[in-house]
């Protein structure tokens, strides 16, 4: 079955980011995957999780930090990383901020993001 998503739901969450979840939980039902449009300003950062899914991120504009076990890993536009579940991580962003997708298999929810 076809289904068209007419637009993103926007998640509302502290610190300036925008989240636009295109597929998932929130906007479609999705349990099995989502993804998302992420806008983050300058300097934005988010407390560290160790979450249970799987997480694809493509950057798009600016700088994303990923902190883990084995150091900091800078990804910047074009670029792509994949966080593994039961990893500690913590996102963040460079000095322009940045633009990005995620998507998250199982799909994301805050109780399988696992924060701190």
């Amino acid at each position: 079955m076809v289904r068209k998503i007419e637009a993103p739901a926007r998640i509302p969450v502290p610190g300036g980011k925008l989240i636009d979840e295109h597929v998932g939980r929130v906007n479609s039902g999705d349990d099995a995957i989502s993804i998302a449009h992420m806008t983050a300003p300058p300097g934005w950062t988010e407390p560290p999780q160790t979450p249970e899914f799987t997480e694809y991120t493509v950057v798009l504009r600016g700088l994303v930090l990923v902190e883990h076990a084995e150091g900091t890993t800078e990804v910047a536009a074009g670029q792509s990383v994949v966080t593994s579940p039961g990893e500690k991580v913590r996102y963040s962003t460079g000095p322009e901020g940045a633009e990005y997708i995620a998507v998250c298999l199982p799909a994301f929810s805050p109780e399988s993001a696992g924060r701190d």
